[in-house]
């Protein structure tokens, strides 16, 4: 990494939401590459987040703290990538089911996966099949990501699936869910192509399916 991208990483790292505004004017006024700001500096913190939530060094709440952070500098950055042209690695459409009005889990697997250079459509809760389905066919989406928290919603889960399937966008987009009720059995059972047990393995799987959704 550039050092001078360093003050960027670290910042997220430690959640300075003012030294990451500070860092990317900077970077920018220096003449870095948006890509390059975006890559070198906060999609790579936001993978050390997630290695050191995984090892159990970072819990929920500074994992929260980073991403915000990391959003931060990515509203300023936003602009500059647009101009130059920088596409997004994928374009995901997260919510929470139908009946199921928790979000705080669906929000930190929303910023972990912007982080890591997806473009995320938010449909935030209670959000009802339909949807769904014509956020994917507006936005033409290639992940659909389902969360819930309550058990009693999770026929939800399987009914989006469904109506992915009676509008003909099944074959199209890849599901991922997850959740404090939600097993990986339960994903094979209603068809979800996978299950996250945690916002850093979302990452993880969102990344992993775009490359199968792209795979011959």
């Amino acid at each position: 990494m550039n050092t001078d991208l360093a003050p960027i990483f670290q910042a997220i790292l430690e959640g300075d939401n003012t030294t990451v505004e500070t860092g990317v004017r900077a970077a920018l006024m220096a003449g870095f590459a948006p890509e390059t700001i975006l890559n070198e500096s906060m999609i790579a913190a936001m993978d050390e987040v997630g290695r050191l939530f995984e090892e159990g060094d970072y819990f929920v709440p500074e994992m929260l703290i980073s991403a915000r952070a990391m959003q931060t500098g990515l509203a300023l950055l936003k602009p500059a990538l647009k101009t130059a042209n920088v596409s997004s690695i994928g374009r995901v459409v997260i919510g929470t089911i139908k009946g199921d009005m928790h979000d705080i889990g669906k929000n930190l697997v929303a910023m972990m996966l912007e982080g890591a250079g997806f473009e995320v459509v938010d449909l935030g809760v209670d959000v009802a099949p339909e949807r769904f389905v014509a956020c994917v066919q507006e936005n033409g989406a290639e992940i659909v990501a389902l969360s819930a928290l309550l058990s009693t919603t999770l026929p939800n889960m399987d009914a989006t699936i469904a109506a992915l399937s009676a509008a003909g966008l099944r074959q199209r987009v890849k599901v991922m869910i997850g959740g404090a009720p939600v097993t990986e059995e339960y994903a094979r059972q209603i068809g979800a192509d996978g299950y996250s047990p945690d916002a850093s393995r979302a990452v993880a799987l969102a990344r992993s399916l775009m490359a199968a959704r792209f795979s011959v």
